[in-house]
C-alpha cells in the first residue's frame, strides 16, 4: 500500500522547496522500503490567478483524500490588496484549510544544530552546544477565527475578537503535555492572564490538567517575559504551549535563535490517533512563507521543508527511522560545512536550493 501525500507548492519560493523536499521524500521511502505517490495541486495565489479562488475545491478534496499534505508557501505582495481580503492566499487558502482539515495543533521545532552555533542571534557561550525548543500551537481559535470581526460602516474603527472554550484549550495543552513526556518532561503555559480572559481560562485549564501527567513538570509564564527568557535563557525551555496569536510571534522569535527562518520546519496536526501521534493527519511546511524577493533565484534554503519531510514521516506515517534518517542527513550536511546564503558567516561559499537538496540526499542513501 502507497501512502498519498498531497503537495501543494503554493507562491514565491514554495514551488522550488517543495520540489526538494519530495525528492528527499522519495529517497527516504526507497531507504524505508515503502512507497509513497504525490498529487499536485494548486493554492494560494496560483490558485487565484488560474481560478479566482486560492483554495480551490478540487485542491480541497485532495487534502481530504490524502495521508499528508506537504506544504510550500502561499502570497505575495501582488495579492495584498485584493478584495475582498477572504480571497487574499493567507487568509482564503491557509485559514480554511485548518478549519477544514481539524488541523488545532501547530508544532514548531525551534532546533539549532551544533554546526549553526556562529550563526544564531545568540551569545556563543548560550548556544554552543546547539537548542531544542518546541513550540505547540493552538491554530484554529483565538484571534484570528473569532467573531465578529470587520469595521465599522465609515472605516474609523476596527474590530477582532479573541475566543476560546474550554474544550478547545484542554485538546492543544494536552498535546504539550505529550509532546513533553517524549522530550524533556518539561511543559511552560505562556499566556496573558493578568490582562486577558481568555488567559485567565487558559491558566485554569492547564493547571487542572497537570495532575493527568505527574512526570511533566508544569510552569506559567506571561508571553511579553516568554518574549523576554527566549533571548536571554532559552535553554530553560522544553515544550512551550500556547494560543494561536502567542504562539505565531513566539515561534518565529525561537526560530531566529536557529540561525535563520530558513531552518524552521512546522507540523499542523488534528486529532492524534494513536499514544505516540503516528498515524495523525497533517500539514507539514516550512515557516518562513514565500520570500518572494528570492523567488525563482534557486538560492532559498531547503532545510526547513526537509525537515517538515521528517516531521511528516514521524507523525502521519509512522516511519520513525526515516525521519530520524533525515534529520541525521540534514545535520552531516551542515557539519560538513555547506551553507545556504540565509544561514551563511560572511565570505563563506554558499550553495543554492537544488545543491543543497542533492547533498541531504545523497548524505540519506549514505546511512
Amino acid at each position: 500500500m502507497a501512502f498519498r501525500i498531497a503537495a501543494l507548492a503554493g507562491d514565491g519560493i514554495g514551488p522550488e522547496i517543495v520540489a526538494e523536499g519530495v525528492k528527499v521524500l522519495q529517497a527516504a521511502a526507497q531507504g524505508g522500503g515503502f512507497e509513497l505517490t504525490f498529487e499536485h495541486a494548486l493554492v494560494g495565489g496560483a490558485a487565484y490567478d488560474a481560478t479566482g479562488h486560492p483554495l480551490p475545491p478540487e485542491t480541497l478534496a485532495l487534502c481530504k483524500a490524502s495521508d499528508a499534505i506537504l506544504f510550500g508557501s502561499v502570497g505575495g505582495p501582488q495579492y495584498d490588496t485584493i478584495e475582498p481580503p477572504s480571497l487574499r492566499p493567507e487568509v482564503g487558502a491557509l485559514l480554511p484549510l485548518r478549519r477544514e482539515l481539524g488541523l488545532f495543533a501547530n508544532l514548531r521545532p525551534a532546533t539549532l544544530f551544533p554546526a549553526l552555533a556562529s550563526v544564531s542571534s545568540l551569545r556563543a557561550d548560550l548556544v554552543a552546544e546547539g537548542l531544542d525548543i518546541l513550540v505547540v500551537r493552538e491554530l484554529t481559535g483565538g484571534i484570528y477565527f473569532g467573531q465578529p470581526k470587520g469595521r465599522d460602516s465609515d472605516g474609523n474603527r476596527a474590530f477582532d475578537t479573541c475566543v476560546y472554550t474550554r474544550s478547545e484549550i484542554e485538546r492543544i495543552v494536552r498535546v504539550g503535555f505529550i509532546s513533553a513526556q517524549h522530550r524533556g518532561k518539561r511543559l511552560c503555559s505562556v499566556d496573558k492572564s493578568n490582562v486577558l480572559e481568555t488567559s485567565r481560562l487558559w491558566r485554569e485549564v492547564s493547571t487542572a490538567l497537570a495532575p493527568e501527567y505527574p512526570d511533566v513538570e508544569l510552569s506559567h509564564m506571561l508571553v511579553d517575559n516568554c518574549a523576554m527568557q527566549l533571548i536571554r535563557d532559552p535553554r530553560q525551555f522544553d515544550v512551550i504551549v500556547t494560543e494561536n496569536m502567542f504562539g505565531d510571534i513566539l515561534s518565529d522569535s525561537a526560530a531566529m535563535l536557529t540561525g535563520s527562518l530558513g531552518m524552521l520546519p512546522s507540523a499542523s496536526l488534528g486529532e492524534t490517533k494513536t499514544a505516540d501521534g503516528a498515524g495523525t493527519f497533517g500539514l507539514y511546511e516550512p515557516v518562513h512563507g514565500s520570500a518572494p524577493t528570492i523567488a525563482g533565484l534557486g538560492i532559498a534554503n531547503p532545510l526547513a521543508t526537509i525537515l517538515s519531510c521528517a516531521l511528516l514521516l514521524r507523525h502521519s506515517l509512522g516511519k520513525n527511522e526515516s525521519a530520524n534518517a533525515v534529520v541525521r542527513a540534514v545535520s552531516r550536511v551542515l557539519e560538513s560545512g555547506l551553507r545556504t546564503a540565509d544561514i551563511a558567516a560572511p565570505g563563506m561559499p554558499t550553495v543554492g536550493t537544488s545543491e543543497m537538496g542533492a547533498a541531504v540526499i545523497a548524505a540519506l542513501t549514505r546511512q
